[in-house]
């Protein structure tokens, strides 16, 4: 059985200070929550605090994003090995990423190996735009992300990795797909892809979230999905709130 996980993205909000503050406050209640991995992922400058204030807990911290590379001249990035001492997932592939930084699926498929070679969690994102979804080409465009982040993994390396499926026109709009349709397309998209290069017992290990517009009113209904293991959470991330959603997780 794969064991639910919410994480919650910062995206560019709280300051160190304030991101300190915060997990202070929810951290002894997520650390009593057993039935799911809660991560929180703040932004960089505030990952070493946030690290020191959940030292001893269950909760886990994840980065927003990383470099392949382990060193080298790339102004304002951040090495898989400055994350290692204090991170144990990386969110990769971010629709964000993608459009404001031009990443590609070729980048993101070398983020994840670079981050599983130094024993990171990646977070594989990927989601179709409206346009996308209107034409009806959200099957075959979110298929075609998971085998290009997947290209030259074993299936142990795949096994390792965590999908998010965003829809990008969810993503901080309010909008979020139904439950039953997320559970579709991350069914045949996601986990279909997957066994069709992997077969049915490694797309059936893999942990796959939903991203977009959750919250604690709507998270069950995700999460009642037999192929929804969790969710990627923005907004609701950063209310004491989050900690329900991770309560409601652990209990489907």
């Amino acid at each position: 059985m794969r064991r639910p996980i919410i994480a919650g993205n910062w995206k560019m909000y709280k300051t160190p200070e304030e991101a300190v503050s915060f997990v202070r406050e929810i951290r002894d209640a997520l650390d009593a929550i057993e039935g799911a991995d809660a991560v929180v992922c703040p932004p960089a400058i505030a990952i070493p605090g946030v690290a020191e204030a959940l030292a001893g807990s269950r909760v886990g911290i994840g980065a927003q994003n990383m470099h392949a590379e382990e060193q080298g001249a790339y102004t304002g990035e951040l090495a898989p090995n400055m994350l290692t001492p204090f991170c144990q997932y990386v969110i990769l592939g971010h629709s964000e990423r993608r459009a404001y930084y031009c990443e590609t699926d070729e980048a993101v498929n070398r983020k994840a190996k670079a981050a599983l070679a130094h024993g990171l969690t990646p977070i594989i994102c990927v989601g179709e735009s409206l346009e996308q979804n209107e034409a009806g080409e959200t099957q075959s465009f979110v298929s075609g992300q998971v085998r290009a982040a997947l290209e030259g993994m074993s299936a142990e390396e795949v096994v390792r990795c965590i999908i998010a499926y965003e829809p990008i026109w969810a993503i901080g709009t309010g909008k979020a797909a139904s439950a039953e349709e997320a559970g579709r397309i991350i069914g045949e998209a996601v986990r279909g892809t997957i066994a069709d290069l992997y077969g049915e017992e490694t797309a059936g290990a893999v942990r796959i979230q939903y991203g977009g517009s959750t919250n604690p009113e709507n998270i069950g209904a995700y999460m009642a999905q037999p192929d929804i293991d969790g969710a990627l959470v923005g907004g609701a991330s950063l209310k004491p709130s989050f900690v329900e959603m991770v309560r409601i997780a652990a209990g489907a």
